[in-house]
């Protein structure tokens, strides 16, 4: 039965971390990772206040092939990020233990990670990964959504959650449709590209926590 771990590691402790550093409040989504060539390209959303600060840094880290300018609307914008990671990279140990990475959030001092598990066997091999690796990471919440008291949301983050409610009871998956995306974006005060991304995510994260589950043991 799959289980859903939030945790938070500094982000100088975590490879992605030290090449996406940025500086003050601004933060840093992960939208998405895609494998390609071998390795996980991620693709990350960040404000453009700190555009060129974070293009500077993340081209001198020395990992880094390439970043490349993917969106920008209002005032955000999309990389993708060409980089190298080492074989002991989280995000390369992640897959290897059959996890899923479902959100990824960071800033100047950590990185809240949302990741699902298939057992709880598999999430005790990642605690014995990076405690085996001495990385500081502290698991905040571990919950089960398909146990009946588990927690309601099925690993949705509150944006997710928020997103996808106010969606629906504003019509917007009615037909015809009662709302627009860029409406629906305006109230959230994002760009239509992030009100679809994060409508996408939250349903791709509800579907592999209520339909993509194993049967319960009898």
């Amino acid at each position: 039965m799959s289980v859903i771990a939030e945790a938070t590691i500094p982000s100088a402790a975590f490879e992605l971390g030290q090449i996406l550093r940025v500086e003050g409040p601004t933060q840093v989504t992960l939208e998405t990772m895609v494998p390609l060539g071998g390795r996980p390209t991620p693709f990350i959303r960040i404000r453009n206040d700190a555009r060129e600060s974070f293009e500077r840094s993340v081209r001198d880290h020395p990992s880094v092939n390439d970043i490349q300018l993917v969106d920008t609307h209002d005032d955000e914008t999309l990389y993708s990020l060409d980089w190298e990671p080492s074989d002991a990279s989280l995000l390369r140990t992640i897959p290897d233990l059959d996890a899923v990475l479902l959100d990824a959030t960071g800033d100047a001092e950590a990185w809240c990670l949302e990741l699902r598990f298939p057992t709880h066997e598999a999430l005790s091999s990642f605690q014995d990964y990076y405690v085996e690796e001495d990385i500081d990471v502290s698991i905040n919440r571990i919950y089960n959504p398909t146990k009946p008291d588990a927690d309601p949301w099925y690993g949705l983050t509150p944006p997710q959650r928020e997103t996808l409610a106010d969606a629906v009871e504003a019509g917007y998956y009615s037909l015809p449709r009662q709302i627009s995306t860029q409406e629906l974006a305006d109230s959230f005060d994002i760009s239509d590209q992030a009100v679809t991304e994060r409508l996408r995510r939250g349903i791709s994260t509800l579907v592999r926590n209520t339909l993509l589950v194993d049967e319960p043991d009898e």
